[in-house]
């Protein structure tokens, strides 16, 4: 099967309960819930409770939390969600404390242990916490810092942080507050002080001098609390090891080191970058043809006033830039204070303003432009581009719900001056690489214009609901929170998938075989390919720079192909068209995978149907058949009729489908270039080491 490691799924998801997972493995003899069959729906109204309380509502019903009972009685409103990336963000505030001490010069190494039983370790080698008694507290430092909220060294003082990842010093104690139990070992002054917290942050005593020590640092271990984390508290390793690389990348010569002790053999791996974002430009390229072999490096530092005449601050950006032969657009990546603002900012605007401004200067200065000549466009100067933005500010301001996007005015004007200067300076000193660079976006300007009058007119017919295609069987809900577009692989199954759908909810797409792999297409292909032209018609919102995610006419976007080779093909050439074309889709979540069922057993006149191998024996174990007795296998959706596709696969209240996410969008343009691109090495390594993975090969 192909799969996309780093597009992470958010679990297979009965529709009637988003939150529920698909997973298609089991473990040893264990039975999963899922695979019993038997989707219960919870009633959770309580009409006379309800009353009750609307009658019985006065003082007493007012509830006051102090300290972190307020983080265990409402965490989402610390780390966003219970499940799995909360679990794993608990991870990311305690690294990033260490973090904060690396950008303070104090620190060089910092160690994550993930132990047996899932417990977590995380060391550095900075100052260590301070252990005296904190006036306003009344506490020492090290029970101030773990068990007050907005306490810490991030808030001003000579001696703290300048800049750190977090500004509101939650971290230690959300941490410690959604725990059963954490250890807090402490080396500085020239001893080792002690302190451990249990039942969601209540100190055991409090901090002792336990014995002399000449080192420093400071040593975090918890056990993260199953009653707050009730879906699971088992660390995935490959996430945090791709968190900890990227923190490496991003600050260059400080070493992290990840040990997993839960298996049989310790698995340890070290992270090191002394060349930071330039290294990890590189890694993003691994696998792509550089038009300059050695990324292009910027770096400056300025102090500004703030709003209020008094106030400076000194702001530094770094930024890291390659290009490629490849015809993406979508490879600009940007952090502040080491926190990926996915969204852009002021920064990336700065990016691109110096670009365009430099770029043109150049191509006209050295006669690759005429005096007749229109200036490269950002698209044409952005294509095959990999950058990397990496600023930190002493007090930013982000924008936009998801706090992703950086608003700061005055780094706009700081990112450009510096890659400004940076990239001015670099083109004069390699003429060679220039001219390569030049000629790459000279190549993108011409193919802009011949694929400008297909693209016109996609985007014309994008926006107008009264053009949409033929093949569209729309529904006739106008609600986008409603509606729902099936992507179906070929007529047969798109027959079955109109006849049986709902149809006010439902609409159906049929495809006609395979998409064309946009990956390796210039825009002049990909806009004459009918089927893609059908799909952004469909969809709505426009394309790439132009997409309007607010203007698309369906909150869900179903893949539904064959659960088969060819099918993973299909979803994966069309996961990448969504990714590149239409990247917001991907981002907020509203790209599914159907799970259609790969087996039918008839008894005693019911169909009964499994998902996966691992379903079918509990089927038969729950039915108690007999050796050999008969079932079939769908070799395809067209196998099925109206009522069984409706039943297994499109059903709201029964079927199974997987959300499609962006973990790291870094990891995610790696992932869709050695899948997709030209390079063939990387794809068979891919393949040998996931051979032993494969399911339903029909050979």
């Amino acid at each position: 099967m192909w799969m996309l490691p780093r597009i992470k799924p958010l679990g297979g998801t009965n529709m009637a309960d988003e939150e529920r997972k698909l997973d298609d493995s089991t473990s040893g003899n264990e039975i999963r819930e899922e695979d019993r069959f038997q989707y219960v729906k919870e009633d959770v109204s309580n009409e006379k409770e309800l009353e009750k309380a609307k009658a019985n509502y006065n003082e007493n019903d007012l509830q006051v939390l102090e300290g972190l009972e307020a983080v265990r009685k409402r965490p989402g409103m610390y780390i966003a969600t219970t499940a799995a990336a909360g679990l794993h963000h608990l991870v990311w505030e305690i690294v990033d404390n260490s973090i904060d001490e690396a950008l303070a010069g104090y620190c060089k190494t910092i160690t994550v242990i993930i132990h047996k039983g899932d417990s977590i370790t995380v060391k550095d080698d900075g100052r260590g916490v301070p252990v005296g008694i904190v006036a306003k507290s009344g506490l020492s430092g090290v029970e101030t810092v773990f068990t007050i909220l907005h306490a810490g060294g991030k808030f001003g003082g000579e001696g703290g942080y300048k800049v750190s990842g977090g500004l509101h010093g939650v971290g230690a104690s959300v941490v410690n507050a959604l725990s059963t139990w954490m250890e807090v070992h402490v080396n500085r002054d020239g001893g080792e002080y002690f302190i451990r917290f249990e039942n969601g942050g209540h100190p055991v005593g409090h901090l002792k001098r336990i014995g002399d020590q000449n080192g420093r640092g400071t040593t975090v271990t918890f056990q993260p609390d199953p009653t707050i984390f009730t879906e699971t508290t088992v660390y995935n390793y490959d996430t945090i090891r791709n968190h900890l690389r990227q923190m490496a990348f991003l600050n260059g010569g400080i070493s992290i080191v990840l040990i997993d002790e839960r298996g049989e053999l310790p698995v340890q791996e070290s992270f090191k970058y002394d060349g930071g974002i330039r290294e990890y430009v590189s890694y993003i390229d691994t696998n792509k043809l550089p038009v300059n072999p050695t990324p292009i490096y910027c770096q400056g530092a300025e102090e500004v006033t703030l709003a209020d005449g008094e106030t400076k601050e000194r702001i530094y950006g770094e930024i890291a830039l390659q290009w490629t032969d490849s015809y993406s657009q979508d490879g600009i990546y940007s952090f502040c204070n080491n926190i990926s603002t996915k969204e852009g900012g002021t920064h990336v605007e700065g990016l691109n303003l110096a670009l365009g401004r430099v770029l043109n200067d150049y191509a006209r200065s050295f006669k690759f432009l005429k005096e007749g000549d229109k200036n490269f466009t950002g698209e044409d100067c952005r294509e095959g581009l990999t950058a990397v933005i990496s600023v930190k500010h002493p007090n930013p301001q982000y924008e936009g719900q998801t706090k992703t996007k950086l608003g700061n005015s005055e780094v706009r004007k700081i990112v450009s001056t510096i890659v400004g200067d940076g990239l001015s300076q670099w083109l004069q000193e390699n003429p060679a690489e220039a001219k390569a660079i030049i000629e790459k976006i000279q190549l993108a300007c011409k193919a802009r214009d011949a694929a400008r009058v297909a693209r016109e007119k996609i985007r014309k017919t994008a926006l107008d609901i009264t053009t949409l295609p033929g093949k569209l069987a729309d529904c006739s809900c106008r609600d986008p929170e409603k509606c729902e577009l099936y992507i179906v692989e070929g007529n047969s199954a798109g027959g079955s998938a109109k006849n049986g759908r709902d149809r006010e909810t439902q609409a159906i797409l049929p495809l006609r075989g395979k998409i064309l792999n946009v990956e390796k297409a210039r825009e002049d292909r990909i806009w004459a390919n009918a089927e893609i032209g059908n799909m952004i018609t469909a969809i709505g919102g426009g394309i790439r720079d132009n997409f309007d995610v607010s203007k698309i006419r369906y909150h869900k976007i179903v893949i539904m192909t064959d659960a088969d080779v060819d099918g993973d093909h299909i979803r994966i050439l069309l996961l990448t068209f969504f990714y590149r074309f239409m990247k917001p889709l991907v981002e907020q979540g509203y790209i599914y995978i159907a799970q259609p069922p790969l087996y039918q057993l008839n008894y005693k006149g019911s169909a009964y149907y499994a998902y996966n191998d691992a379903q079918l024996e509990v089927l038969k174990k729950e039915l108690a058949l007999k050796p050999g007795y008969p079932f079939q296998r769908y070799k395809g959706l067209g196998e099925m009729d109206d009522q069984q596709l409706w039943e297994t696969t499109m059903d709201p209240a029964a079927r199974k489908m997987i959300r499609i996410t962006i973990d790291d969008a870094a990891l995610a343009e790696k992932c869709f270039t050695d899948l997709m691109g030209d390079e063939v090495a990387p794809r068979r390594k891919y393949i040998e080491e996931h051979a032993q993975f494969v399911k339903n090969l029909d050979i």
